[in-house]
């Protein structure tokens, strides 16, 4: 682990927990300036191949998946825990699934579901670009779905 002050490669664990997405967090203090960082480790496991609407196939992104989120709950009360433990839970899923590959739907499904149960701005805004809705006809439809089921 390089020093991302100095880049010297020598460093002492500080302190270790672990993170809501279960992988270990290290403090680390380098040995030549005294800076000290943080590291995430966590396992690689197989995802599927996402199947794109066009039909081309890329790799499961999760930095892609995590911007998404990002910004539909920016501005908004959801912690960044809560969006790592969602982006989580949506990737082990699709490890569990066991699937060569998966539909780009399913992983917006699980997105959407996630959201809808941290946020309702968040998905409301995450809905607006995945489900299409492009009136405010469609906006205030889904709008009122959601507090029907609030009540």
């Amino acid at each position: 682990m390089y020093c991302p002050f100095c880049q010297h490669d020598k460093s002492k664990v500080v302190d270790t927990t672990k993170n809501a997405t279960g992988g270990i967090r290290r403090r680390r203090e380098c040995l030549k300036c005294g800076e000290r960082f943080s590291t995430i480790e966590r396992p690689i496991l197989a995802t599927p191949l996402v199947i794109k609407q066009d039909g081309t196939r890329e790799e499961f992104n999760r930095d892609k998946l995590m911007h998404g989120i990002r910004i539909a709950c920016t501005k908004r009360p959801v912690s960044a825990a809560d969006i790592e433990r969602l982006i989580g839970e949506i990737e082990s899923t699709l490890q569990r699934i066991g699937k060569a590959e998966v539909s780009s739907r399913v992983i917006g499904d699980m997105a959407i579901q996630g959201l809808k149960e941290l946020d309702h701005v968040a998905y409301i805004r995450y809905a607006t670009v995945y489900l299409q809705l492009d009136d405010l006809q469609s906006i205030r439809t889904e709008i009122d779905h959601l507090l029907s089921e609030e009540s």
